[in-house]
């Protein structure tokens, strides 16, 4: 369980080979006139290829990266073995920070939380801090990934759980986004009360209501769906639109990854090309006009083709949660403050009523931009709603005994 530094290292030979693979990209062609009608369009893959090509710099961005504080350590999952864990861990200076586990999703990784550590962990009398890990979730990034199938949502949960525990935080908070949300979603089941003190998501997911558990809530769900008289407010309204225009046009991804991802897998791991189209249109699509740098796109993308187990592995969550019906009738989380922050393009937007069959709902904001990366795309409007949350006068202040954020 010992921890252990660790420092991005990609070999020459693995550069090398990825300039060759690029070298020899055949792209498809286009019809006319398309723009993002039917995907990527091909002059946004042609810029990002020659960049990525021809003057992209991985050793640039591979020393920024290694200015994080990363670490790993071998972490025992029940009837899995072990796993070697690739996780940040920045120590707030103040003694009374309250401990924070972050937790990404896909198509996301440990890069996701850069901007947001150094705000979150800033000290000030005015606000609480935190000492914040990011967990690599296995198969993303530098973790190692499953070697066996039913690696689920459970064994997820327990990783992050015994990852706080061997760092000594007994006692904890959670902020999850994406798969971060349903993993912290089963941390605070698990292990809430005891160890998860609180838990916040910036992921506004919630099951649909039905009447034989939640008749108001269903009756006015149909309400809104056939008549004119909707109980939800403009910015629900607008949110379930958006919603439902995602799971129309925007799921074909999930539903591959949830029955075949080794199939889609031979094409990830061999085509660079592949990879930055697969991800890329995620990164435009679920963020709320957010102005990608090339770079930005490239070094995102990069931490995928030179994983530790390759960029298939990231990908057998959703098959592995789907075969396990992970998602299905889950309990309301008890016991467990939970904080939710909405954001307009965030892809799942459930009403606020809807929430509060998720958990226990103390603190909520609703915020006018912003989308699916919110760590990413808005660090200082996330970090403050956590610090709003936990700080004095906060529903969730003072949750961690002995950690309030703030120097005695």
């Amino acid at each position: 369980m010992s921890e252990r530094p660790f420092k991005i290292a990609v070999s020459n030979e693995s550069l090398e080979a990825l300039q060759q693979k690029l070298a020899l990209t055949r792209l498809p062609d286009e019809l006319d006139d398309v723009k993002w009608d039917y995907g990527v369009p091909l002059s946004d893959m042609k810029r990002l290829l020659a960049r990525w090509k021809d003057s992209y710099d991985w050793r640039k961005y591979e020393a920024e990266l290694n200015e994080l504080p990363q670490f790993t350590r071998d972490i025992e999952v029940n009837g899995f073995g072990t796993l070697n864990v690739h996780y940040l861990h920045q120590r707030s200076t103040d003694a009374n920070a309250i401990p924070l586990l972050f937790v990404h999703g896909w198509p996301g990784s440990f890069f996701e939380a850069r901007k947001i550590i150094p705000q979150l962990t800033d000290v000030s009398p005015e606000y609480p801090t935190f000492h914040v890990v990011v967990l690599g979730l296995p198969g993303y990034g530098f973790s190692e990934a499953p070697h066996q199938k039913g690696f689920a949502l459970a064994q997820y949960a327990e990783l992050g759980h015994k990852l706080m525990e061997a760092l000594g935080y007994a006692e904890y908070v959670t902020q999850g986004g994406d798969w971060g949300y349903v993993i912290t979603r089963r941390m605070a089941s698990l292990y809430g009360g005891t160890h998860v003190k609180a838990w916040h998501t910036n992921c506004t997911l919630a099951q649909e209501p039905g009447f034989a558990q939640n008749p108001v809530l269903a009756f006015n769900h149909l309400l809104h769906t056939y008549t004119p008289f909707s109980p939800y407010s403009e910015s629900e309204r607008k949110g379930l639109e958006h919603q439902a225009q995602f799971r129309s046009k925007g799921t074909g991804y999930s539903v591959e990854q949830s029955t075949q991802p080794q199939t889609l897998g031979y094409s990830l791991a061999d085509s660079p090309a592949g990879l930055l189209a697969w991800i890329y249109e995620k990164l435009v699509h679920w963020t709320d006009k957010y102005q990608w740098d090339d770079d930005e796109v490239l070094t995102w993308v990069s931490i995928y083709w030179f994983s530790r187990a390759g960029p298939t592995a990231s990908t057998r969550i959703y098959y592995e949660t789907h075969q396990a019906k992970d998602l299905i009738d889950q309990p309301k989380v008890q016991g467990v403050p939970m904080g939710v922050s909405y954001f307009p393009v965030e892809l799942f937007h459930a009403p606020k009523s809807w929430m509060h069959t998720v958990g226990e709902v103390v603190f909520c904001t609703e915020h006018s931009s912003g989308g699916h990366f919110a760590a990413y795309e808005k660090p200082d409007i996330l970090a403050g709603d956590l610090r709003r949350m936990f700080g004095r006068g906060g529903p969730a202040f003072g949750v961690v005994p002995g950690q309030t954020g703030y120097a005695a």
